[in-house]
């Protein structure tokens, strides 16, 4: 199964709507992602002063790169 990594954009996107007070349902079927999709990123992307877009994105990179296994040849 594969998978893209939420852009920046859809990033923005999730900070406008979550801003306007719209569902988690709603913004899913705007980013045509999964309701568990976008749940996960607010959970696991907030700041103290709530969900920002630039900052999840920051947060995401850097789990990405620790996450990297070095490969030794």
């Amino acid at each position: 199964m594969s998978y893209t990594h939420l852009s920046l954009g859809e990033r923005y996107q999730i900070y406008a709507l979550k801003g306007a007070k719209h569902s988690i349902n709603f913004i899913a079927r705007v980013l045509n992602r999964s309701p568990s999709t976008i749940s996960r990123e607010l959970r696991r992307n907030k700041s103290l002063r709530g969900y920002r877009a630039k900052h999840a994105n920051n947060k995401a990179c850097d789990r990405r790169a620790n996450n990297a296994t070095t490969i030794v040849t």
